[in-house]
């Protein structure tokens, strides 16, 4: 027998899935969500000895420090389309900052958020933010139901294009690279699809018939 919990899980989840198949008309639905903490490393020094005839050496520098880059992003279902933006930091003011720019960039109908419940999301910040901003709704995914967010899809195909094997040396070049790999990927973005794809039907070419 399912409990009211299990109910309630099962409620949250068959609406997310409703907004992907069947989004109210005139509407438009976002999946958001933070990557990150991105952070700065120092260059590796070029090989050589030093005057007194050391090996150059080169302090690790890899930290959680003031330098650290957050990048919000949100995915628009109906096209496929990414925004992104870079903040220093994971808190009410950015993600309301965030929020801004989705609503500038769907300027017609309603805007149905897909997230998850990080404080940031539904403080009292947030929510006295989104009563001045009516056409914003916030649909939160259940705990523990992370691939319920197509937000988090992207991120994978994000950090191999923006971020696998470099180096960055300041907040700005993280700022850089996110805004290239963000307008390379809008360029073949194509429409989100809930569900698996149904397989592509090949023709053969050749038929053989083996006889015994």
């Amino acid at each position: 027998m399912d409990t009211p919990e299990r109910c309630g899980l099962r409620g949250k989840r068959t609406r997310i899935v409703e907004l992907y198949t069947s989004p109210p008309a005139g509407a438009t639905v976002v999946c958001a969500d933070e990557l990150g903490p991105v952070i700065p490393r120092a260059f590796p020094p070029a090989p050589g000895w030093s005057p007194d005839g050391h090996r150059i050496k080169n302090e690790i520098d890899y930290s959680r420090g003031p330098e650290k880059t957050w990048v919000y992003g949100a995915l628009r279902v109906r096209d496929g389309q990414e925004l992104t933006m870079t903040a220093t930091s994971r808190n009410s003011a950015f993600y309301q900052q965030f929020l801004q720019l989705v609503e500038d960039a769907n300027p017609v109908g309603d805007i149905y958020v897909i997230t998850d419940n990080l404080s940031s999301h539904n403080s009292v910040s947030t929510r006295t933010w989104l009563e001045d901003h009516p056409r914003i709704r916030h649909v939160f995914i259940p705990v523990g139901a992370c691939w319920l967010n197509l937000q988090e899809g992207w991120w994978r195909i994000f950090r191999k294009t923006a971020l696998a094997g470099r180096s960055f040396g300041d907040r700005d070049h993280i700022t850089h690279a996110t805004e290239v790999a963000t307008a390379q990927l809008n360029t073949r973005a194509r429409p989100g699809i809930w569900g698996r794809p149904a397989p592509p039907t090949r023709r053969l070419r050749r038929r053989y018939v083996y006889v015994l």
